[in-house]
Formats: structure tokens, sequence, C-alpha cells
């Protein structure tokens, strides 16, 4: 299939894969020799389960998308971290009308930026200042406006199938109510923020399936407040997102004690859905689903499609909403049941994330540019963008996945809804034990929507992705049981 092909690893012997009548492919029957729990060290140990399928693989990267990432610029997000840092403070409640210092000079500096890159899209882009009005709050003594500056780049084919990457661009510094004092705020988060330009430059002329939102938001420091909004206006509008990315904190990979991690960038992911109701807690409960939410599907396929020698970075997937005592962006997308995760550093020097601008004992304190690695960041947008190409240009996540309960059987019985991208090729099948963190093998289903698979449901988990004419596969779904 091409560049994007998944590369084909660990190939195992197939057992059998009985698909409905519908199918138009099927794996080759192959009789297997029951395999023995074997002995180590005192204690018995369980033999491999035998299965139809191969050993899953990664997705190479297309030629168009190598191209793309080569084009990623350190210089210009060096730029870019530099200019927003010079903006003195960025605080939600700093000064809205000063065209030089604060978060209003830097609300219009990303609207003008966004809006030149917009010019070169041939209108699939557009520029938007999001605002509302925050009620008082814990970290909010007056109502404030709070403004997101939110890029959109509309898709070509299935522009109803969204993906959204966000960083903010507000600041703070020790004392969170502190609005006047300097918060260069660098890395946290103008290197976020410095992506999404990034990518808006790469991308603007580059037509995608699906459609990308790129949002700059506001209020994180005090409350998550504006990807909250942004977040809530797409619930409303009953948006399809089918996947999100909060970049925060994304500037370096230095440690207080001087560890360093250059090529490794950190991808939170949540494992009990955040927006969980007590029935579906019930059904994973029964099910084991504990480590497949949609948001973990995602994960996986990041480290599938985005961690290789092109983008020059290893993803470091945590299976863990986020860090102790903190939060970002994703989480409001987490809340209203989007599947979400959080990109960050591998490594943190806490004296150069919400500190004063000051030296003791010939230490310099603060969140300052010259803290940052630029090439770091770069590599960090050809992550971000791996993982939006791979989900933009590829099918759609499939839906109305279930798997069949309703009689007692050996085999597994999986149906699925059809997918309306219109190059959609097929289906495969995933599955792995119930121990492995990441799927193992895939079975070709073919352009089916059911499938019968000779291996009990019991005994290991499964999943369903699409694939399109070009190899681009999408993310995994999950089934829950149903009839």
């Amino acid at each position: 299939m091409g560049d994007n092909r998944e590369s084909q690893e660990r190939p195992t012997a197939t057992r059998r894969a009985f698909l409905s009548a519908s199918a138009v492919t099927a794996a080759a029957a192959v009789p297997l020799v029951g395999a023995s729990p074997a002995q180590a060290h005192g204690r018995w140990t369980d033999p491999p389960v035998a299965g139809p399928g191969r050993g899953i693989g990664t997705q190479r990267p297309s030629a168009a998308l190598r191209r793309a990432l080569r084009e990623v610029d350190a210089d210009r997000i060096e730029a870019d971290v530099r200019r927003l840092a010079a903006f003195g403070t960025r605080h939600t409640l700093s000064t809205q009308t000063d065209p030089a210092r604060g978060i209003g000079a830097a609300r219009d500096w990303l609207f003008e930026q966004f809006s030149r890159i917009a010019e070169r899209s041939g209108g699939r882009m557009t520029v938007e200042k999001q605002s509302f009005t925050q009620p008082v709050s814990p970290r909010v003594p007056t109502p404030t406006v709070i403004t997101n500056v939110i890029a959109t780049l509309r898709g070509t084919v299935t522009p109803e199938r969204v993906y959204v990457l966000t960083g903010h661009y507000d600041s703070r510094i020790s004392d969170v109510m502190n609005f006047t004092d300097d918060a260069p705020g660098a890395d946290d988060d103008a290197s976020g923020v410095a992506i999404l330009l990034e990518l808006a430059r790469v991308l603007a002329d580059r037509p995608l399936d699906a459609t990308l939102v790129l949002g700059a938001v506001a209020g994180e420091e005090q409350g998550l407040y504006g990807s909250a909004y942004m977040a809530q206006q797409f619930k409303d509008a009953d948006t399809d997102i089918q996947g999100m990315f909060s970049n925060d904190i994304v500037g370096a990979s230095r440690a207080d004690d001087g560890t360093r991690e250059p090529r490794v960038i950190r991808l939170f992911a949540e494992g009990v859905p955040t927006s969980e109701t007590p029935a579906q807690g019930n059904t994973r409960r029964s099910v084991g689903g504990e480590n497949d939410s949609a948001s973990r599907q995602l994960a996986r396929f990041v480290d599938a499609v985005a961690d290789n020698d092109e983008t020059g970075m290893h993803v470091r997937v945590i299976w863990r909403r986020d860090r102790y005592l903190r939060g970002s962006d994703h989480i409001s997308f987490l809340e209203r049941g989007y599947p979400a995760g959080r990109f960050t550093e591998p490594n943190e020097d806490f004296r150069h994330q919400h500190q004063d601008v000051r030296v003791e004992d010939g230490v310099q304190f603060g969140d300052l540019p010259e803290f940052c690695d630029f090439d770091f960041i770069a590599r960090v947008a050809r992550v971000n963008l791996a993982t939006v190409w791979s989900l933009s240009q590829g099918p759609g996540t499939p839906k109305g996945v279930i798997i069949v309960t309703t009689n007692l059987t050996n085999d597994t019985q999986l149906r699925w809804q059809a997918n309306t991208e219109p190059d959609v090729a097929g289906y495969e099948v995933v599955w792995r034990e119930t121990r492995e963190d990441d799927w193992t093998h895939v079975i070709d289903a073919g352009d089916v929507t059911e499938a019968i698979i000779d291996l009990s449901k019991d005994n290991v988990f499964f999943g369903v992705r699409a694939y399109d004419r070009d190899g681009h596969r999408s993310p995994v779904a999950f089934p829950v049981p149903g009839t």
C-alpha cells in the first residue's frame, strides 16, 4: 500500500478466521498444536495465546508527510517564543488595552499571525477571537474577558470530523494572582503556542481530509477557563471531535539535576474516562476496559505514527491523566467526553516554571527563553504534525463497534458501522492478550461491517480499525457488549 503501508513485524501462525457471509477475505486455516504451561524458576508461566492474524506494526510516514515534516523550522519557533515572552506578562488578569504589554497585546499579535498565515490557505483556514466573560472565581477576583485565538483549517473530504490542538498563551509567576510583574512564560506555554503557529504555517497550503482546529487558549493558569469554554462550544454544537491534544510545557528536556532526554516527549493519557457515567462504569468493570479508553487508543495511535526517525522523537506514553498536582487544557475536553491527551517535556526544571524572575545565590529563576531548547520544540512540533496529519488524512475511528454477547460461544463476533469516508478500503480486527498494553495481532476483515473470529472473547481483548486505499489506518475502537 505504498509509503503508508504498515510494517509487518513478528509474523505469527494463523489458526482460523471465520468472517461474516459478506466478507471478501479470510485468513487461511492452519492447524495449531495446543501449547502447555511452562515452568521456570519454580513457577508456572502461561504460554502465548495462539490465534489468527499477523504481528502488528507501525504506520510509516508517507512521502507527503515526510516533506511536511522537513519544513518545520526551529528558527521560526524560536522567534515566536521570544516574541511572546517579550510582552512582559501574559497573565489572564493583565492589561488588555496596552498595545505592547500584557495579555491583550499577545492576543492581538496571535490573531494577526494566524490571519496572515490563513491568507495562503485559499479560504480553507479561518481565524477568530472567541471571547467570553469569566465570572468571579477563586483565581478571578472580578468578571474578566477571556479570549481564545482559534485557527480552523477546514477539511476537504469529511470536514465534520475534527481534531484539536491547543497551547495556552497566558502566563504566571510564583503568586498566581500577580498580574503586574514580568511573567515571560517561555516554556509554560509560549512553547506550545509556537507549535500551533508552526503547524499552521506548514499546513496552510496543504489540504487535509478532516478539519484541524489550532486553539491558543487563555485562562489556563487561573483554572482552564479558556479551554473549558472552547470545549463546551464544541459540545453544544455536537461537534465530532475524534482526538484532542494539549501542548503544555514542551520547551526543554533538562531537569534540575542536569538530566537531559532531548529526543523524548511524554504523552499523558487517562484510562478510566473522566466523563464516565455509572452505566459505562459497570460495563467497563465487567469487560476489563480500564486500559482501553478512547484516549488510550489515541495514545497508541500516536506511538504508531509519530515515534520514528522522521520526527526524531520517542513518544513515552504515560498511563495517567496528568502529572501530580498539575493539569492542562486536555482535561476540559475529557470532562466533555472527548478523547484527549497531553504532550509535555520528559524532565522538568521547576526553577523555570511558575517562578518570579530573580537570581538567588547566583542561580537564575524564571521561565525565560534562554532555558528553552528550540530544536527540541521543533521535534515536538513534528510529533504533533505526524499525529494530526495521520489522523486527518486517514479514516475516522469506527463507530458503533460491539462485541456480540447474546450466546455463550468460544469464538468472537464483532459488528460496527461503515465509515463515511469515500476512500475507505476495509477494516482490521486487532487483538492482544489482556496483560499486554498494546495491540499485538491484526486480521484483515475486508470491506465488511461484521466479523467472526475463531478466538475466545473471554481470553483476549479485541478492537476494530479502518484503513483507506493509501494504507492509512484509523485509531482503534474498543467494542462494548451488544446484540
